[in-house]
């Protein structure tokens, strides 16, 4: 049985608006599974801030017209909109036309992720299925997948096998 997982709005974490908003063409059919190699934060307002922070840092240093993500997932479980469902995210560079970035908020070289973050990306890649933003047979792959880089982290890493087989 499917859970809804609640998720705060751009609205509700004061997003600024974004330069520009580019459609996926077809539904996402890979997962991109990233950390914000940040200290984790938890509860809304602490990672509220945080959020706005790294979407500044993504709209100002590195040029991108929104925060790079897709979504965004806290200790506790709390998902943030980043560009949402059926926006080409600029999380991985070659990779964003067909796949949908999600980052855990923390750093997990050292730290796992909790069973809270893990079983709201679950739901959250459940829902994209069943409301048709994601293929039911996604492929779900670490940035280091991807290119030379050691994100998501290697305790996240390691995870992923856990959030696979979601559907």
């Amino acid at each position: 049985m499917e859970q809804n997982v609640r998720i705060v709005s751009r609205a509700q974490w004061r997003a600024a608006q974004p330069k520009q908003k580019e459609r996926l063409k077809s539904l996402a059919r890979r997962v991109v599974i990233h950390h914000t190699a940040l200290p984790s934060c938890q509860g809304l307002e602490a990672c509220k801030e945080q959020i706005f922070s790294i979407q500044r840092g993504h709209m100002t240093e590195r040029g991108f017209s929104d925060i790079g993500y897709n979504f965004l997932v806290e200790g506790g479980g709390i998902v943030f909109e980043g560009r949402g469902w059926g926006v080409m995210g600029a999380h991985s560079k070659g990779n964003n036309h067909d796949s949908l970035g999600i980052a855990f908020m923390g750093n997990f070289n050292n730290d796992a992720p909790s069973k809270e973050a893990m079983l709201s990306v679950k739901q959250l890649l459940q829902s994209g299925v069943s409301q048709g933003f994601l293929c039911k047979e996604f492929a779900l792959l670490g940035h280091r997948d991807l290119g030379s880089t050691e994100c998501p982290g290697e305790k996240l890493y390691s995870a992923l096998p856990k959030l696979r087989g979601t559907t």
